[in-house]
């Protein structure tokens, strides 16, 4: 691909593996390999001194350093109250995950000896993610030096991966188990249309789950055969050393019966081995955990009408483990289709990046000669208007220009239509007829995006200075509890002096087609008003993100 054509790389940031890809000049989405020639990279950080090393090597040194060692940062994104604290210096869940993406990036620009720096990408996160998480992979970015053009939901990457070749009308089943989470998702792929239905998961739900129940077993049995008090779980390099072996010990039950570990811990020294049966009774409850969010998210895809799918697919590395497909096709009654686990979702985030970077040259090629009917109402041009034989015209002109192959999937793509649903329904805090708090959600889950709602509340007190709009995120079955959602953020409304009480406030949430919320709060007696990007709580502030960028980038990555 010619430098002029802005190539836009796809990174999966996964909880325990990360990759990242892109489109070749002949339309074919490629991972491209770290600098210790692996396809993914441990997301692993080890702190030392002013340098930074990110992968396998950082992944090792638990063993022996764990104190130096952040793993799992997917876990805390958009916690407020999350810090990793090494030699001394404390690092947001953003800084430790924009080492990864860092990590990913310096190594492609290396492999592929780019001669300018990447700088476009798309990240992607799981579904089930709310806007907190999603606003600090946004930042993660932001903190790495890149421009994130979209952040993308991995199974609607997955699907449109899977789609680039698909000549026939499905919907699938995006069964989604990686390292640390679980999506769901039902996606109706179509001529130039992939459209999620209905989604759901558990972002703290993913293989390591399993390693962790390999670990307590372990430990159990060191504590029977030695006598031994004392937990091996309680010394840190003991137990970074079993989750290592938990997660080759799982890898080689997918191929094997039995797998053989060892625990050393106070002078002492136990052999274990553990078989696939013993170790299929110790994960039931897990395996049990996505058949049920599988089921929950099928009767929210049936109250919108859709009750049959065709297909099943299995992403995330986590799906190799014989347990899974072998449930799933008892459950379900259908040969579930594994499908690139460990790459699809980077490669499906590339595909998406491309389909972006062809969208703008489209509208570029197109710019003088469209009318207005075609256009949007900030004179941009619409591409839904844009007719084929114009969309066939530009591409041929684009092709031609960058010295690009077209295939027909890739055009297919272009003129494809992407639509998302919010994984989480957003609400304010507002007081009912009784003077007690309530959560009133003004989106749904499982509507689809962009999309936005407004609704008219009345001011608590007479001359009341101002109005708190708290937002709020329900979880698996909404509830008008404040104690049962998440407090995601307050967005702060002045009012003019001298307002009766019940004086109307309109409120208006707006969601991005990538799940990041827009709040309007307008005083309808005065006519004040804000309307800004809503910034959570939790995450970094853009004076923090300024001030942190310049302190990271000192930083050595590696």
């Amino acid at each position: 691909m010619s430098d002029s054509l802005k190539r836009v790389y796809g990174i999966d940031l996964g909880t325990t593996y990360s990759a990242i890809a892109y489109v070749d000049e002949h339309g074919k989405p490629v991972i491209v390999p770290n600098q210790e020639s692996e396809r993914i990279t441990p997301s692993v950080v080890l702190f030392d001194g002013e340098n930074v090393i990110v992968g396998n090597t950082a992944k090792e040194s638990a063993k022996v350093e764990p104190h130096k060692v952040v793993s799992r940062v997917k876990d805390h994104m958009g916690d407020a109250n999350w810090v990793a604290e090494v030699e001394g210096k404390t690092y947001k869940p953003e800084e430790v995950a924009s080492f990864v993406l860092r990590k990913c990036v310096g190594d492609a620009e290396l492999a592929l000896a780019l001669e300018e720096p990447i700088t476009e990408v798309v990240i992607t996160v799981p579904a089930y993610f709310g806007t907190e998480q999603r606003e600090a992979t946004a930042i993660a970015g932001q903190l790495a030096g890149l421009n994130v053009r979209a952040v993308l939901n991995e199974p609607t990457a997955a699907a449109i991966s899977y789609g680039l070749e698909q000549a026939d009308d499905q919907v699938v089943l995006v069964y989604d188990l990686g390292g640390g989470t679980f999506d769901i998702t039902m996606i109706e792929i179509k001529d130039k249309l992939i459209r999620v239905i209905c989604t759901g998961g558990d972002h703290r739900l993913g293989g390591t789950l399993w390693d962790e129940a390999i670990v307590v077993h372990l430990a159990e049995q060191f504590r029977e055969q030695t006598g031994v008090e004392s937990d091996p779980m309680d010394d840190p390099e003991v137990l970074n050393d079993l989750f290592l072996q938990a997660e080759r010990g799982k890898k080689t039950l997918s191929q094997r019966d039995k797998a053989p570990f060892r625990v050393t811990h106070a002078g002492q020294q136990a052999r274990v081995e553990l078989d696939r049966p013993k170790f299929e009774e110790l994960t039931k409850h897990l395996l049990d955990r996505t058949i049920e969010l599988t089921r929950e998210m099928l009767e929210e895809a049936a109250k919108k009408g859709h009750t049959k799918f065709d297909k099943i697919l299995l992403v995330g590395g986590a799906t190799r483990m014989p347990q899974v497909p072998e449930r799933v096709r008892a459950e379900f009654g259908t040969e579930p289709e594994s499908f690139d686990p460990d790459e699809a979702v980077a490669k499906g985030a590339a595909l998406f990046g491309l389909k972006e970077a062809l969208q703008d040259e489209v509208r570029n090629v197109l710019a003088e000669a469209l009318p207005n009917a075609q256009r949007d109402e900030e004179g941009q041009i619409n591409l839904e208007k844009v007719t084929e034989a114009q969309m066939e015209k530009a591409l041929d002109k684009i092709e031609a220009q960058f010295d690009f192959t077209l295939t027909g999937p890739v055009r297919e793509l272009v003129a494809t239509k992407i639509v998302n649903v919010l994984s989480r329904s957003l609400g304010v805090v507002a007081k009912d007829d009784k003077g007690k708090d309530q959560v009133v959600f003004l989106l749904k889950r499982n509507s689809e995006v962009p999309m936005d709602y407004a609704m008219t509340f009345g001011t608590d007190q007479p001359n009341q200075a101002g109005a708190d709009i708290k937002v709020m995120a329900g979880g698996q079955e909404d509830s008008a509890e404040p104690a049962n959602c998440e407090d995601i953020g307050t967005a702060q409304l002045s009012l003019p002096t001298g307002l009766p009480a019940r004086s109307p406030i309109r409120v208006k949430f707006a969601i991005s087609r990538d799940g990041r919320l827009f709040v309007t709060g307008t005083d309808l007696t005065g006519g004040g008003s804000i309307d800004v990007e809503f910034e959570t709580e939790a995450v970094m502030s853009a004076e923090e993100i300024a001030e942190r960028s310049t302190a990271l980038r000192l930083l050595s990555v590696s």
